[in-house]
């Protein structure tokens, strides 16, 4: 894959490529990493890094463990650890005149659609003035109900949300192979991935335990919202001096390619949500009606799963239990049990009230 091609690169930094062993921070690493961030600036490129390391660098000033800390404690701890994490970046791209700023991130600043518009405003406010932003999740006010709880994901959304050309996940492994590589030397590299059908699926099972906190299941969720955003999307290792030259130049590591046609900016944000509230499952002939481009009836509804409120993100299920669609409901889960099966005539009947015909209309659903 060229760089040339890409003009809006977002790369995510793990934990495990920042700081080392001992829980401090490698400083020859992003000294190395700030070059190649000034090289992509040099080529007209604009760059938004998404970085973990805050509570390990809080531990670190600390000098506490981070095994066992529970949350409220590893709250506490990230608000001091991503001062000396921005610290760490500042000292360091200073040096390579590179100005950046910081932004934290919660799950309902990219899940609620006014507040993905405002951040997507700010990023590309930061990047026209030549700053790099760098992003993290909030961990010191996110709790588990409202945690992304990696950022490969949060990563992607934010690719999603600004519209990036490509999104390079730098992880500590060339990127996702057939098997494990530390436990079968058989294994091979899978360089190009089209479709993330079962094979990958299983593939990412069977590499689950090489890699980060994160793990692979998060990674290819996150391939999922970029190649539905149209972005190229790349899993690779990041434990090399200049990794992304490295990257560019060998080209070890697996390429995600995104679908050929591209959503408009509104069903990316939908397709993209991490957090939906529930799901209905819909028989075969609103599966029909779906893949011709038309809304979603009560009629076809045959089952509700989980509690959800009108304009909440909901999954749509075939009958086989597979996901075909995602929306935004024009129903609470509570009225969508009244009315499932019935003919959007009675509506008004069922409810005693007025209301819209489409369970999700065809504006607010995308087919997966």
């Amino acid at each position: 894959m060229q760089i040339d091609k890409f003009k809006k690169i977002v790369i995510k930094i793990g934990s495990s490529i920042l700081i080392d062993e001992k829980g401090k921070p490698k400083k020859k690493w992003l000294k190395e990493f700030a070059q190649d961030i000034k090289n992509l600036i040099r080529k007209k490129k604009q760059v938004v890094i998404v970085s973990s390391g805050a509570i390990a660098m809080g531990c670190e000033y600390l000098k506490i463990r981070k095994n066992g800390l529970k949350v409220d404690k590893s709250q506490a701890v990230a608000s001091i650890g991503q001062i000396e994490l921005m610290d760490f970046y500042k000292k360091t791209f200073d040096r390579n005149r590179i100005k950046i700023s910081q932004i934290l991130l919660t799950l309902d600043d990219t899940e609620q659609r006014r507040r993905s518009i405002n951040a997507r405003r700010t990023i590309d406010n930061l990047l026209a003035m030549g700053i790099v932003p760098i992003v993290n999740e909030n961990d010191t006010t996110a709790t588990t109900e409202i945690k992304y709880g990696d950022n490969d994901r949060l990563a992607a959304r934010v690719s999603q949300i600004i519209s990036a050309d490509c999104l390079i996940l730098l992880s500590d492994v060339d990127g996702l192979y057939t098997d494990n590589p530390k436990k079968n030397k058989q294994t091979k590299l899978i360089k190009t991935v089209k479709n993330i059908d079962e094979n990958i699926k299983k593939y990412a099972t069977k590499t689950e335990n090489i890699y980060g906190s994160g793990g692979m299941k998060t990674k290819i969720d996150a391939a999922k919202i970029c190649q539905l955003s149209g972005c190229y999307m790349a899993i690779a290792n990041g434990n090399y001096k200049n990794p992304i030259k490295e990257i560019l130049k060998n080209q070890k590591c697996t390429w995600f390619l995104p679908r050929i046609s591209k959503l408009d900016a509104r069903k990316q944000w939908i397709i993209g949500s991490v957090s939906p509230k529930g799901e209905v499952i819909i028989d075969n002939g609103a599966v029909k009606a779906l893949n011709n481009g038309k809304s979603l009836l009560p009629a076809g509804v045959k089952k509700i799963n989980g509690t959800f409120e009108k304009g909440d993100h909901i999954l749509v299920k075939d009958q086989n239990n597979i996901e075909c669609a995602r929306g935004l409901t024009s129903f609470s889960s509570i009225e969508i049990e009244k009315i499932k099966g019935s003919h959007s005539s009675k509506i008004k009947n069922i409810l005693g009230y007025s209301s819209r015909e489409e369970i999700i209309h065809k504006d607010d659903l995308v087919k997966v």
